[in-house]
């Protein structure tokens, strides 16, 4: 390899749309998320689930990856919701997550600042996601990048197993 190459080498991050053929690798990467956030045995999601939902006739969510010199470093995983108050959409970020080795890279600020482009272009008035509490590189990060952080609101949630009991009161 001639030394001139060497020199000029500069490794290259790119940030582009998952295809099916990254399901794999979205699923692994969901995996070490679950494991950084202290619950590696909640992930339910299956290769299959992420083929019909995000790339099956009705789109449930959109995904990018971020490639550190051709290999897969990071991903970020969105999807659409909409504001009644604000009336119009935006975007939530579920899952931002780099590769502990890939980390200080910038690669995490490239895909939340795609994922802000991508909420430009489309017309979106906000984007948001969530952070655990005790995350505070994530804080950090989050708040460098001028987000802020809602502290009177709380996300309620109803699991699978008690949505039906929800659900059949509904008649």
């Amino acid at each position: 390899m001639p030394i001139s190459f060497i020199l000029n080498y500069k490794p290259m991050l790119n940030i582009r749309p998952a295809t099916p053929a990254d399901v794999p690798q979205i699923l692994a990467f969901i995996r070490d998320l679950a494991t950084y956030e202290r619950e590696p045995d909640a992930v339910h999601a299956t290769e299959t689930d992420l083929h019909r939902d995000g790339f099956g006739p009705t789109p449930r969510f959109h995904c990018l990856i971020a490639d550190w010199d051709d290999a897969p470093a990071g991903f970020a995983l969105y999807f659409h919701n909409y504001s009644t108050w604000r009336g119009h959409h935006g975007i939530h970020v579920e899952d931002l997550f780099v590769l502990p080795e890939h980390r200080g890279r910038g690669i995490g600020k490239a895909l939340l600042t795609r994922v802000a482009a991508i909420a430009v272009e489309e017309g979106c008035h906000r984007l948001q996601w969530d952070v655990l509490e005790w995350n505070t590189p994530a804080i950090g990060f989050y708040e460098q990048m001028g987000a802020t952080m809602m502290k009177e609101w709380r996300t309620m949630r109803v699991n699978q197993k008690d949505l039906p009991a929800l659900a059949a009161q509904s008649k």
